[in-house]
């Protein structure tokens, strides 16, 4: 009598696996931290490639965030003292708002701008003093020159994120309609204020 003939492979209970290989499960965990460090790249490339205006502001073209600050106390100027920051103040002309810090060092290389900006016409130049010391905040004002109409105190810096400020210094044009026309991110230079900043103003001077 012949043998049976052998059967095809022995059926089994287990259903297929749904686990990806070991390859394929690696790659799954990488994606999402590829995927961000990418979008980290793109913004920090944009951030520090020498032209500021291309880092993306959400609050373009949108009311400015409210504003309520204290005064620098202690602050004057020709024997009165400078005032805080109130978001009516931000309506009715084109307001240039500058975020600084006794402890910014890059503050103090773009002061000197600051001071020559403030001598032109058609706009108002403010400061947001943003988690100083107040002593120290007035001394360095004293040292280089108060460029500002009105210095409102950010203490422990809420305003600042209300404003989407990634840190200092950073500058706002904000048009007569309280509407923020521009941020310039990082200190303002030579360049800077000729190329990007002043045509901004400029724009907002002139908008209906």
């Amino acid at each position: 009598m012949n043998a049976p003939a052998p059967t095809d492979t022995p059926p089994t209970d287990k259903p297929p696996s749904d686990t990806p290989p070991a390859g394929r499960r690696r790659l799954l965990v990488l994606l999402p931290l590829v995927a961000f460090l990418a979008l980290a790249g793109l913004f920090y490339g944009r951030l520090f490639s020498g032209d500021p205006s291309r880092v993306p502001s959400a609050l373009i073209g949108r009311a400015a965030p409210a504003l309520d600050l204290p005064a620098l106390e202690g602050l004057t100027h020709e024997g009165q003292p400078v005032p805080g920051l109130a978001s009516p103040a931000l309506k009715g002309e084109v307001t240039v708002l500058n975020v600084f810090a006794s402890w910014c060092v890059p503050c103090r290389d773009e002061h000197p701008f600051l001071v020559e900006l403030s001598k032109m016409p058609g706009f108002r130049l403010v400061g947001l003093n943003y988690k100083d010391d107040a002593d120290n905040a007035r001394r360095f004002l004293g040292r280089f020159g108060n460029p500002y109409a009105a210095v409102g105190v950010d203490a422990n810096g809420r305003t600042a994120i209300d404003w989407g400020v990634y840190g200092v210094p950073e500058t706002f044009v904000i048009g007569k309609d309280g509407r923020i026309a521009y941020k310039y991110i990082g200190p303002i230079d030579a360049q800077g204020l000729k190329e990007r900043l002043l045509p901004q103003i400029e724009s907002a001077r002139t908008a209906n």
